[in-house]
Formats: structure tokens, C-alpha cells, sequence
């Protein structure tokens, strides 16, 4: 099968084309032909050396794809054929999405039937490979551990990134309000667009600022940062009493000096995480709760990925370039084959 490689840690010439075998499907596990594949910024970081894949993982980069069915794996320990985390046995020819732990630049890949989901009706195949990676995000941290409610305010950093859309989004739809930054006034209308009551640009304004006046001095609910660094402190100044600062990247740095007196006195919680080293347990617990909680909103044309552009598989490089100039609004994906 065709897969893209990461020859050696560097820029996004270092991505490949290459040809290796097929992979075989494992117990529980489906088999993909792959149709499009998610470009996000771990792949980035993985071909820069900074994100090594987990273990047992594929070295190929790709954490989310959409295809069909190809094949099943056997049954599990239990006896029990690759099904959804939701019960639904899967058969070969279904048109799914999925989350991986890496691969997805290639033409086929094995992936645990609990990491599989459906594809929505109305979506194709290259909408639904821009879902898995920022869908399970966000819904697991702004929903699970952020806890959002409707009427809430929710700060998105980053809110024209694939994550950052999506949040926008489902915040939106589910009732919150949301407030998002980003770099540059366009894409602060972008977010607009997106159902944010105001855009935020970082460069020009002051977002704790703007949030306390936006919100009549009370502050936001939940944060969802990806930057970290000096943004910590900030972050929290932003929060309203009882807030929620929930951590999934450091873009802009691991480490932070923070007031633990101001986490005291406002009864802040600090929380984060990462999804790409759960188990798959773990993230079929988060797919049947985006199949029950989400898909009613995709398919009723509520929500819907954001597409930035479109590359083919062996232009790979280039949907690197355009994630890392900055100028991307939503996602970057890649054309595997057609169906």
C-alpha cells in the first residue's frame, strides 16, 4: 500500500512516499480502505521529533481517517466480533470514520472497532476524516472534564484550528456562549461566523479584558487553551468563580508561575489531557457519547467540520506547510483514494 514515511525529524520535506505491506486487522480490530485522512498538529510535532507515537503504534503519522470497512479482525478475548463502543457490529463495506493512535497516511489501516463511528449521513468522506481527532478533543475536555453547560461562557484559544471550530461549534449548539481568540481580525470574524459572540484578536486586544467586559465583570466558565507558557496565569484572571481551566497543549510553553491564591479564593479547577495515549476502552467511551450527543447535530446540518483545504495523499508536505503557516482555517486534509 502507498503510506507517506517520516524519512528524518525536520521540516516537511522530511515526508516520504513510500510503499509497505497492508497491515493486518488484530482481535476487535476493523481493517480500513481509506479514503481521506486529518492533518493535525501532533503530526507536526511527530515529524519534528517531538510526539513520538505510543507504544505499539504505527510510525506512520495520521491520527484519524474515513473509508470503508475491508475487513474484520477476529473476535476479541471475550468472543465478541469488532463492534462500535455503542453495540453496532461492524460488516465489511461500512463507510466509517475513525480515531487512531497513527497511520492514517496511508491506504489502509487496522483500528479497534470501538474507535469507529459512522459515518454522519449528508457528510463526505473528507468531511467525516476532519472529525475524529477534534471531535473526541473537544467533547472530552470542554463536556467531560470542563464540564460546559448551557448559559455558560466558554474562551476558546485558537478558534479558527481544527479544534478550535469545532469547540466553537458544539459550545454553540449546546447552549454556551463562547468567546475565541485568534491573530488576526478576519479570522476573528471567521470564528464569528462560527457562532462565537466575539472574536478575540490576541495581537491587538487583551483577552482577559475583553472577557470580563463581555461578561459584565463576571468572567468565563471554562478556558480550553492549547498554548500554556505565559498564558496560565492570564487564563485564570479570565475565569469566573467556579471556573474551569482545562490544559491540552503547550504550544507556548510546559511550565508557568500561577497564583495558587487566586485558584483558592475564585474555587478554580486546573485540569487537562491527552487523547492520543488512551486506551481504547477509553476512547470508545467518548465515540458512543459523540454518536448519541453529536451526530443528531452534524446531521441535522447544526454543526459541520470546517474545511480548510484538500491535498492529495502524496502532497503531503504541503498540508504540512499549510497547517504551519498559520493562515489555515479549520482542517487540512488529505485525499487518499476514491469510492
Amino acid at each position: 500500500m502507498r503510506v507517506i514515511e517520516i524519512s528524518t525529524f525536520g521540516g516537511p520535506d522530511v515526508l516520504r512516499p513510500a510503499e509497505r505491506p497492508g497491515p493486518t486487522p488484530g482481535p476487535g480490530d476493523v481493517l480500513i480502505d481509506v479514503a481521506a485522512a486529518g492533518v493535525n498538529r501532533p503530526d507536526l510535532m511527530q515529524r519534528q521529533g517531538h510526539y513520538p507515537p505510543p507504544a505499539g503504534a504505527s510510525d506512520i503519522p495520521g491520527l484519524e481517517v474515513a473509508g470503508r470497512i475491508a475487513a474484520l479482525g477476529p473476535v476479541d478475548a471475550n468472543g465478541t466480533p469488532p463492534r462500535s463502543a455503542s453495540g453496532r457490529a461492524w460488516q465489511v463495506g461500512d463507510a466509517v470514520l475513525a480515531l487512531a493512535a497513527g497511520g492514517g497516511y496511508a491506504e489502509r489501516i487496522a483500528v479497534p472497532g470501538a474507535q469507529c463511528l459512522r459515518v454522519p449521513r449528508g457528510l463526505a468522506m473528507h468531511e467525516a476524516a476532519a472529525i475524529p481527532e477534534t471531535f473526541f478533543t473537544v467533547w472530552t475536555n470542554v463536556f467531560d472534564r470542563g464540564r460546559l453547560a448551557a448559559g455558560e461562557w466558554l474562551l476558546v484559544h485558537g478558534g479558527t484550528s481544527g479544534i478550535g471550530t469545532t469547540a466553537i461549534q458544539l459550545a454553540s449548539a449546546r447552549g454556551a456562549h463562547v468567546l475565541a481568540t485568534s491573530g488576526t481580525d478576519d479570522k476573528c470574524r471567521a470564528s464569528e461566523r462560527l457562532g462565537a459572540v466575539r472574536g478575540i484578536n490576541y495581537r491587538t486586544e487583551d483577552f482577559v479584558e475583553v472577557a470580563r467586559e463581555v461578561t459584565n465583570g463576571a468572567g468565563v466558565d471554562v478556558v480550553l487553551d492549547m498554548v500554556g507558557g505565559a498564558y496560565a496565569p492570564r487564563n485564570l484572571e479570565a475565569l469566573a468563580r467556579g471556573g474551569r481551566l482545562v490544559q491540552i497543549a503547550t504550544m507556548g510553553g510546559a511550565t508557568a508561575t500561577i497564583s495558587l491564591l487566586t485558584v483558592l479564593r475564585q474555587h478554580l479547577t486546573i485540569t487537562g489531557s491527552t487523547l492520543r495515549p488512551r486506551s481504547p476502552a477509553e476512547k470508545g467511551a467518548i465515540a458512543a457519547a459523540l454518536e448519541r450527543e453529536v451526530w443528531p447535530l452534524i446531521e441535522s446540518g447544526v454543526v459541520r467540520p470546517a474545511i480548510d483545504s484538500r491535498f492529495a495523499l502524496a502532497d503531503a508536505a504541503a498540508a504540512h506547510v499549510r497547517l504551519e503557516s498559520g493562515r489555515a482555517i479549520g482542517k487540512v486534509v488529505l485525499d487518499v483514494r476514491e469510492f
